[in-house]
């Protein structure tokens, strides 16, 4: 069966309204993608990464009157003749192109995060299975993957992790299936603690998975001997007191989510409370700080 597709390029404001209205009027799908080129950060807990341009891409059948869409698009919202452009798409299996996009990824010396459709490359390695779904966070982002490697190096045997900007669960999930006795992942965004309970559940760790958001963490929760962050750098900085407290004395912490330009200001905001390692590690533009508390 052959689609139609029909773009808009808008701006980051007003990608959900436009994409909201070709939903209203029968489109079978959206997307939205890349308007320009621009690199992506991890985002803080909650909030849905977007581009400044954004091109919403509305599909619909072959038999759609496009020419009539177009023209009550332009009527009814002032649509730009400039801003859209409509297109014939092939005939493809979209569920196996999106499964394709997906491959098994190995992270330092014993992690792979595997697509459950996927076979383990090294069923003897320690496996993640993790689809992607609705929350951030499957192992292709730079950041993530600094955060994995860093996991993958500490010995984790009998060690209470706390995941904070949890996302799919993925560095939680991790730290469990490397040894850690238990996992607290945490965020704002109700999806991302639905999606991390269902990851934990299929790897076989959720017993030893809490899940919280920010207001409903328990006082009697105590501290953690690994901390994880892997958000941004305004947020980092402003969890500074919270997330050192959390931190065990002698316990470590990864700071992930940074360009190199917000290292220094990140770097300050610890140095009192951790010893941090010197060199910080770089994933192109993406950089992770680590260190130890004091």
């Amino acid at each position: 069966m052959a689609w139609l597709q029909f773009k808009i390029e808008t701006t980051q404001q007003h990608a959900e309204l436009w994409q909201e209205r070709l939903e209203e009027v029968g489109a079978a799908a959206t997307l939205l993608l890349d308007a320009g080129d621009q690199p992506l950060l991890e985002p803080p807990p909650g909030a849905t990464p977007l581009w400044d341009r954004v091109i919403v891409n509305g599909i619909f059948t072959a038999d759609s009157d496009l020419e009539a869409l177009t023209e009550f698009f332009v009527t009814q919202y002032g649509l730009n003749t400039q801003a859209y452009k409509t297109e014939l798409l092939e005939d493809k299996d979209w569920e196996r192109a999106w499964m394709d996009h997906y491959h098994p990824m190995r992270f330092g010396s014993r992690l792979w995060v595997v697509p459950s459709w996927c076979p383990a490359p090294d069923p003897d390695a320690v496996n993640l299975l993790l689809d992607p779904g609705l929350a951030f966070g499957t192992g292709t982002h730079a950041t993530t993957a600094l955060c994995l490697e860093w996991l993958d190096s500490l010995e984790l045997n009998g060690c209470t992790v706390i995941d904070y900007g949890c996302g799919s669960g993925i560095l939680a999930i991790a730290a469990l299936l490397l040894g850690a006795q238990q996992a607290i992942a945490i965020d704002n965004d109700p999806q991302a603690l639905i999606s991390a309970r269902n990851n934990a559940q299929r790897n076989g760790v959720a017993e030893k998975l809490q899940i919280y958001a920010p207001d409903e963490i328990p006082d009697t929760m105590g501290q953690a001997d690994v901390i994880v962050a892997n958000i941004l750098a305004g947020p980092l900085i402003a969890l500074a007191p919270r997330l050192t407290a959390m931190t065990l004395p002698g316990g470590h912490i990864a700071l992930s989510g940074l360009i190199r330009s917000q290292v220094d200001d990140v770097h300050a905001a610890y140095t009192a409370s951790f010893h941090m390692d010197p060199a910080v590690v770089r994933d192109e533009d993406w950089c992770r700080l680590s260190g130890k508390r004091r």
